[in-house]
């Protein structure tokens, strides 16, 4: 069966589905492929590891720093914090089903695998794709292909140049590398969930099961039993595509052997009543191709925080590599986690073929050396390579301009940050273009000093100065919201225009406390860290009301807006002649005042 699209999305791991929603979102028309029944990739209900990033531990401060990731994974999280409340990681994969689904650009094909390519010259021409549930065979034609499969499996039936394994620290001159350049790269890991059953609950182990002490164990934390654990790791000494079922074999044998000694060793008496409720067989992979791009990221592009022209991304989880060896390097901490002082910009050029002209990819496979990979792999910095690939990609289709042109193209680079501006990514050193809020006088029924109503026009739609935010070169200080006085129990805020204006689009960027994690996890101690259901400073209910040039009546409702939790709300209108619109705060969803980051209309 052939089919044409305009752009195909090979992995259906978090970069896969925010890549695919927002090129379909941005208007073409686009076919995801996804090997497994499931999307999520090592978030799914397959696997079950919380999607972290930038707001990691080192890096959050209310006001200050503010580095969660925003957008479309933004929107997924803040979604499965309401319909999730109690955690279920398939009610996770529902949602990016259900998201999938619900765009008419996009094309779901689950349980399909890439399984080949045609060329012509340096371009591919289609790929080839399997389903076997179907006993179906798939040529998939387009003019932009993603690999977001982690493996790079696309690129590679492409003959798409990438690298393996850990340079030397003189190649790039990396100090967190080694002397010596090897094959070896980050292990993977199996995770499993325990229940407290209330009574004692025996465990055999298998009769492979490895065998572990508290001394073979002692730089590996394992006194929570509730969800674990990330250093059960295996294959950083092995090929992690070719032996993929060794490892899983031997990542079995480990996992059974730790819940072996916590329940059966007699040093942690207190799990006698805990019993393993789901155990993964799917290896959750960290590291195997990385691709070379137009510019391969360094340690040096990391802890700099390289103001690149052409960014289209960002990342700040720490540069966390592991001891290859895995679990059994037990005389060494599991991970090494130096963190960089700033959040930094991923350029659009590393997420670019060098050798195959239409081929973009986003994820863990992207241009970077094991040392910056080891930061850019989580999933949250690669959900925002997604939607900046998607978005780029649906761009250079609207302008009709081919991929090995357009990454050179420097308007189009720019109207595509600005566009993703406009959809809720964040760009270090990239300000929000004008609009027609930016023409009016902006008056508030209160203001705080830290929050003043004329923050809602001044282009900036988080605070990230702080310790560990951007660096100083590209930061504008500021909280960049408004914030009403407590006391104000019926706050509202105005924009008003000297001359009439017409507009078709209003939107509004709201508090979701972006200093805080946010994630589905079944780790307990990380769970505490966010808060799961609504997020308190976000509004729950707001109108607006439109004052026309013709009328000098209270104004007209245009926008009602209730049960809201999401960060960015944009409302399609149709109005002429505007010379007043007001924002009526009618709820939050808890704090004490409300808060609005900014008002935009187009």
């Amino acid at each position: 069966m052939q089919i044409f699209k305009d752009v195909l999305v090979a992995g259906g791991g978090i970069s896969g589905v925010v890549a695919a929603l927002a090129a379909a979102r941005n208007g073409a028309k686009v076919i995801i492929c996804q090997d497994r029944p499931v999307l999520g990739g090592n978030a799914s209900s397959e696997i079950r590891m919380h999607i972290v990033g930038a707001a990691n531990s080192k890096r959050r401060q209310d006001l200050e720093t503010e580095a969660r990731e925003g957008g479309i994974l933004e929107e997924i999280l803040l979604e499965c914090a309401i319909r999730n409340p109690q955690r279920s990681a398939s009610m996770f994969d529902l949602i990016l089903y259900e998201k999938c689904r619900a765009e008419p650009n996009l094309t779901l094909m689950l349980n399909t695998a890439v399984t080949g390519v045609r060329m012509e010259g340096s371009r591919i021409l289609s790929v080839l794709a399997a389903r076997e549930s179907t006993e179906q065979y798939f040529e998939l034609f387009a003019d932009i292909f993603m690999d977001c499969t982690g493996d790079g499996r696309l690129g590679k039936e492409a003959g798409a140049l990438f690298k393996t394994g850990r340079e030397s620290s003189k190649q790039y001159g990396e100090s967190h590398a080694g002397e010596e350049a090897d094959p070896y790269r980050l292990g993977s890991s199996l995770l499993f969930t325990t229940r407290n059953m209330g009574k004692p609950m025996k465990f055999i182990p298998p009769a492979w099961a490895k065998k572990y002490t508290e001394e073979d164990l002692k730089f590996r934390d394992h006194s929570s039993w509730e969800y674990g654990y990330w250093w059960v790791e295996f294959g950083g000494l092995l090929d992690t595509i070719a032996d993929n079922e060794t490892i899983r074999d031997e990542l079995l044998a480990i996992m059974m052997g730790v819940w072996d000694h916590i329940k059966n060793s007699g040093n942690h008496p207190e799990s006698e009543n805990w019993a393993l409720d789901w155990f993964g067989f799917v290896p959750g992979k960290r590291e195997s191709r990385r691709f070379i791009g137009k510019h391969l990221l360094t340690q040096s592009d990391l802890e700099e925080a390289v103001h690149f022209e052409d960014v289209i991304a960002y990342g700040g989880w720490p540069m966390d590599t592991h001891p290859p060896q895995g679990i059994e390097a037990k005389d060494q901490d599991p991970c090494s986690q130096p963190v960089t002082n700033y959040v930094y910009g991923i350029p659009l050029r590393a997420l670019i073929s060098a050798n195959v002209d239409n081929l973009m990819f986003a994820g863990r496979n992207i241009s970077a050396t094991h040392i910056a990979f080891s930061s850019t792999r989580v999933m949250a910095t690669c959900g925002v390579m997604g939607q900046g690939v998607g978005t780029f990609a649906a761009m250079a289709i609207r302008n009709g301009i081919p991929l090995d042109q357009a990454w050179q193209d420097r308007e189009l680079i720019r109207n595509t940050q600005q566009l993703l501006i406009r959809q809720d990514a964040y760009l270090p050193g990239i300000q929000m273009d004008a609009n027609l809020a930016s023409q009016a006088i902006v008056q508030a029924s209160s203001e705080q000093s830290e929050g003043l109503a004329s923050n809602v026009i001044d282009g900036h739609t988080r605070s990230i100065h702080g310790a560990r935010g951007v660096k100083q070169s590209l930061a504008v200080p500021g909280t960049h919201r408004w914030m009403a006085q407590p006391e104000d129990r019926e706050p509202w805020i105005e924009l008003e225009w000297k001359s009439p204006v017409s507009i078709r689009e209003i939107s509004i960027v709201l508090d979701t406390g972006m200093h805080r994690r946010l994630t589905l996890t079944h780790d307990d101690n990380l769970h505490q860290q966010n808060v799961w259901g609504p997020q308190p400073e976000t509004l729950k209910e707001f109108r607006i009301l439109a004052y026309l040039a013709d009328s000098r009546d209270d104004g007209c409702q245009v926008v009602h807006i209730q049960d809201n939790y999401q960060r960015q709300v944009t409302c399609q209108v149709q109005l002429e002649q505007v010379r007043k619109l007001r924002l009526e705060v009618l709820g939050t969803n808890g704090l004490d005042h409300a808060r609005i980051f900014e008002i935009r209309c187009h």
